[in-house]
C-alpha cells in the first residue's frame, strides 16, 4: 500500500508559503508506517521543535490502475476521508534550503493521520467540498476543493504514468490556507462539511 501526497496543491497555501504555483503536481510518499488510524493519539517527536499540521482530502484506491485518462480518473476511487500531513517544518525548511528531498520532514512515524472512509458517491461533487479542521474547539483551517491547483482526477491520472496505483493505495491531495504548529494536549477534531471525519489529540 502507497501514501502518495501532493504538496503545494493549494492556491492560497502556495500563497502562505511564499511559493510559486507548480506547474504540475509536487508528489513525494509517506512510508505506511506513517498510518496513524483509529483515533489514536500522535506523539510528538523528539528529532523536530516545530511540528505542523496540514488538513487535507484523502481519496482511497478502488482498482488497480496505470497511465489512467483524467475522464475515467474518478472510476479509480470508491472512498474518501481527511487525513492531516504532519510535518517537520524545521526539517522540511533545511532541506528544502539545501536542495534535499522532503521525506524525513514528512513521513516519520504517525505523520499520516487518517479518519473514517466514507463512500464517494455520499458527498456530491468532490470539486466542490467545504472541509475544515478545528483545533481545541477553534477553526484553523478551512479550504473548498475547488482551489486546488490540480483537481483530483487530474492528480490521479498525472501520478498513474509514474506508479501502478493498487487497491487501497491512498492520496493525500493537499492543503488548504492555514497551516500552523502543533503542540501537546491539543484536539484536532476535522470535519467534511459538517460531518467530522477524525477526531484525534496529540501527546
Amino acid at each position: 500500500m502507497k501514501i502518495i501526497c501532493m504538496g503545494l496543491n493549494y492556491r492560497k497555501h502556495c500563497q502562505e508559503m511564499g511559493w510559486e504555483y507548480p506547474t504540475v503536481p509536487v508528489v513525494f510518499l509517506k512510508p505506511d508506517s506513517a498510518l496513524l488510524k483509529n483515533n489514536k493519539p500522535f506523539f510528538l517527536p523528539d528529532f523536530s521543535s516545530m511540528i505542523h499540521y496540514e488538513t487535507e482530502l484523502v481519496v482511497k484506491i478502488g482498482k488497480l490502475g496505470k497511465s489512467i485518462e483524467p475522464k475515467f480518473a474518478l472510476r479509480y476511487i470508491d472512498e474518501l476521508t481527511l487525513g492531516i500531513d504532519i510535518t517537520a517544518r524545521d526539517i522540511q525548511n533545511r532541506n528544502s534550503a539545501a536542495g534535499l528531498p522532503w521525506e524525513l520532514s514528512k513521513g516519520f512515524d504517525g505523520s499520516a493521520p487518517i479518519g473514517k472512509f466514507i463512500p464517494i458517491g455520499s458527498v456530491g461533487n468532490i470539486n466542490d467540498l467545504n472541509f475544515r479542521l478545528e483545533i481545541n474547539e477553534k477553526v484553523v483551517q478551512e479550504g473548498n476543493t475547488s482551489d486546488m491547483i490540480f483537481n483530483v482526477s487530474e492528480l490521479i491520472s498525472y501520478v498513474s504514468r509514474f506508479f501502478t496505483l493498487k487497491t487501497g493505495d491512498l492520496i493525500f491531495t493537499g492543503t488548504p490556507a492555514g497551516v500552523g504548529p502543533l503542540k501537546r494536549n491539543d484536539n484536532l477534531v476535522a470535519f467534511l462539511g459538517d460531518k467530522v471525519l477524525l477526531d484525534f489529540l496529540i501527546k
